[in-house]
């Protein structure tokens, strides 16, 4: 038994020895190189190696100089998407290795990668495989995204790649901020990031288990993550309750910051804007009202944050729109089964006064619900704001934190605001009769909408701006119809002329689909400049439809024509799921 067990030690010492040898020992190191598996000439392969992105790898480059670096992610057989890219000197240096992006998962995925080493062309391909999605889900289901079912791919599109923000409900304890003070602190619930390519593969997702406490004691690691862009160099910015994040493709953390002190409940928008500076919605902690009151606000702050993360603006919508905070002509007209994410496919009515419990509640009034501020577009001309007030309308701010016009119907409103409100025109200029809500013609305001934001369709300069959006429709009219099949949301645009406060409608699409493109909440209009066409996205189709499957209708459309070039459907796992947006992913983001 002695011997045995001396034995064993002797091994157990050597075996750890060996072992902290080979770790400490790097891939191209003398004596031990070889007993390091490569498949090709450069080193290793770490899967997955920022913890966030299980469908990423990087191939260390073993020390080695290499340049003229190109990856092709080879597509699954018998129609699959490959994913080309070049990877630029600074990414090589920045991930010390060559960056593999867009695995398929739960396959063995064939990657070639070609690069110069000494002035020698080499051409490797590396099997790697990347694990199942495995995510949390309140029905232990494996993999809990949507089912994707493409309906249209125009052979010019078939490279695209599309980010899908999607959100679980129900499955986390929600948080709220202590009793009487109200908040938005409740929308706590996990949120799904993923790309697909145009067969509907999934090609990269966040870990979001990563990102929350599940234990419920930091709520600085609450909150669905919402607000998602990508940068120019291929990062991506969004934002998650309490905190604003920025991170590559790669997973690779950028940064990850606290809102300043006195901010809480960020959602909807993180904008990036020029010099790394950010455009967030926010709400106001502890916000004295001018009867003496004190609440938490909901939705109704802007601030400005420069490229250290300090406060260098701030836009109080309280102060800003004074008696109009109070407005409930339109909030009187919506459905109150769907007022945004706070789903209650039971509501009978809407709580307008201004006297109600402070909360994340619709009505009017400082710490309710009543401008529900959802996209935010900056005009780098003159500094001015373009806000989406979903219960509201879209309003621009200036600079000086006056309202410069408004782009809603002009019930509701003080004579002051009044006055500017947006004048319908034909494309002669000339005034389209309008009482109220009602216009001649094809021009309808928009409403309850989505994402107005400046479109690159057009140059927006001088006094003329063209904006797109995504018009839900809900409460059109101010009223809600006779029969809910007679619902509509469109993607439409607007060309704005800001001295002589007129406002013409230039494109639409959606209104002809009618019920079949109705999305109550949510959705996205977003020009794209490299295909000249429109991506959106209605993204909670049939949600008001309870025997049918809740369902994103993404679509890309040659405006010119109307002609859909993509068109894919987005099946919800569950009616609890409420999706926010999707966007265009650029594959190209290691090149700079």
């Amino acid at each position: 038994m002695k011997i045995i067990s001396l034995v064993s030690a002797a091994l157990a010492v050597g075996l750890s020895s060996a072992m902290l040898f080979i770790v400490a020992t790097p891939a191209n190191s003398g004596v031990l190189a070889h007993q390091i598996k490569k498949q090709g000439e450069l080193g290793q392969v770490f899967i997955n190696p920022y913890d966030v992105a299980p469908l990423t790898a990087i191939v260390d480059r073993a020390g080695k100089d290499i340049t003229d670096i190109h990856v092709r992610v080879l597509g699954k057989p018998n129609g699959g998407v490959d994913i080309n890219y070049n990877v630029s000197q600074n990414a090589l240096l920045n991930h010390d290795g060559v960056p593999i992006w867009g695995l398929y998962p739960d396959y063995l995925n064939q990657v070639e990668v070609s690069y110069v080493f000494k002035s020698e062309k080499k051409k490797e391909v590396y099997k790697i495989y990347a694990q199942p999605i495995v995510t949390l889900s309140r029905d232990f289901r494996f993999e809990h995204m949507q089912k994707r079912v493409p309906k249209k791919v125009d052979p010019e599109f078939k490279d695209r790649l599309y980010l899908i923000n999607n959100t679980i409900t129900g499955i986390y304890k929600p948080f709220d901020w202590r009793s009487g003070y109200g908040g938005a602190a409740s929308w706590n619930d996990y949120t799904e990031n993923y790309i697909v390519d145009t067969t509907g593969e999934v090609r990269w997702y966040l870990d979001y288990a990563k990102f929350y406490d599940r234990r419920e004691r930091n709520v600085e690691n609450t909150g669905m993550m919402m607000g998602f862009h990508q940068l120019p160099n291929g990062d991506i910015s969004f934002g998650m309750s309490q905190k604003y994040m920025r991170y590559d493709l790669m997973g690779k953390q950028v940064y990850e910051r606290i809102l300043p002190r006195g901010y809480i409940d960020l959602s909807h928008e993180v904008l990036p804007i020029k010099g790394d500076h950010l455009l967030l919605r926010v709400g106001k902690y502890n916000y004295y009202h001018k009867g003496g009151q004190i609440s938490h606000t909901i939705r109704d702050h802007i601030i400005e944050l420069d490229s250290t993360g300090k406060v260098v603006n701030e836009w109080d919508l309280n102060e800003i729109f004074g008696n109009n905070v109070y407005r409930s002509n339109l909030i009187k007209a919506l459905d109150p089964r769907a007022i945004c994410l706070n789903i209650d496919m039971n509501a009978k009515e809407i709580d307008t006064s201004s006297d109600a419990p402070f909360g994340d509640k619709i009505g009017t009034g400082t710490g309710h619900n009543w401008a529900h501020v959802n996209s935010i577009s900056y005009d780098p001309t003159d500094e001015g704001i373009i806000l989406s007030l979903r219960h509201q309308g879209i309003v621009k701010i200036g600079k000086d934190k006056k309202v410069k016009w408004i782009l809603a119907s002009p019930e509701g409103w003080s004579d002051d605001f009044k006055a500017k409100v947006l004048v319908p025109v034909d494309k002669n200029g000339k005034k389209i009769k309008c009482e109220n809500s009602k216009c001649e013609g094809d021009f309808d305001w928009s409403w309850t909408q989505h994402t107005a934001w400046l479109t690159d369709r057009y140059e927006n300069k001088g006094n003329i701006k063209h904006l797109s959006v995504f018009d839900n429709g809900d409460g059109r009219g101010m009223q809600q119809p006779a029969f809910k099949e007679d619902k509509y949301s469109r993607a439409v645009e607007y060309k704005i002329d800001e001295k002589n406060l007129t406002v013409e409608q230039t494109w639409e699409f959606g209104k002809e689909r009618g019920f079949e493109f109705y999305s109550a909440v949510t959705s996205n209009t977003e020009w794209q400049k490299d295909k000249k066409t429109y991506y959106i996205s209605s993204s909670n189709v049939n949600l008001l439809r309870p025997d049918k499957t809740i369902k994103m209708v993404l679509v890309e459309i040659d405006p010119k024509t109307n002609e859909i070039k993509f068109e894919m459907d987005v099946e919800s796992a569950s009616r609890d799921d409420v999706a926010y947006r999707s966007l265009v992913i650029n594959p190209n983001i290691f090149e700079y």
